[in-house]
């Protein structure tokens, strides 16, 4: 009898970052934890390469997969906080996970970044237990995903309706608090 192994999905990360050596490092992070990685210089190269630009249209999303942003939040142009925004006012892409990076622990900042839906702030260096802990949270995150949608598919009740998960903000400090707790 032959044992089948199932591998995981291969995840698509798309990394921002104005620093071209930050913009390395976490590329070889993230391709250490077998992420497919795509990395831009800029919050506008993102914009682009997502199909969110004034040139492009939106569409352009549909042949392409991305499972999880990783931006740093102080870049020339558009910080990493606006393409956040931008990417949450979406309809095509608020699903995606937006994670920020970034050198400076700020408090606020933090709690901005998760009301405006980020999945997690990370410190830089980031270090490769970061991109596992995240690498673990997406596999989960979808999988669970993946068995409400076949829930969704096999239930007989026509008023029962299926949303993707999508990051929401804190409901309570309390829970901003826990977030920033595991920094």
């Amino acid at each position: 009898m032959a044992t089948t192994t199932i591998n995981p999905p291969e995840l698509h990360v798309l990394a921002v970052d104005d620093s071209n050596v930050d913009r390395k490092l976490i590329q070889k992070l993230l391709q250490i934890s077998s992420f497919k990685v795509t990395v831009v210089e800029s919050g506008s190269s993102a914009l682009q390469y997502l199909g969110l630009d004034e040139e492009t249209s939106c569409h352009r999303f549909n042949d392409l997969k991305v499972n999880l942003i990783i931006t740093d939040y102080s870049m020339p142009g558009m910080t990493g906080f606006e393409l956040l925004k931008k990417i949450k006012n979406s309809s095509a892409l608020r699903q995606i996970p937006v994670v920020i990076m970034s050198s400076e622990n700020i408090l606020t900042r933090i709690d901005r970044c998760f009301e405006e839906g980020a999945e997690d702030y990370l410190l830089k260096p980031v270090k490769l237990s970061d991109l596992r802990r995240l690498k673990d949270s997406i596999l989960k995150t979808g999988s669970q995903t993946q068995t409400r949608k076949r829930k969704h598919k096999n239930d007989e009740s026509p008023n029962f309706s299926y949303h993707d998960r999508t990051p929401s903000p804190p409901s309570s400090p309390q829970q901003s608090q826990t977030k920033r707790a595991r920094l």
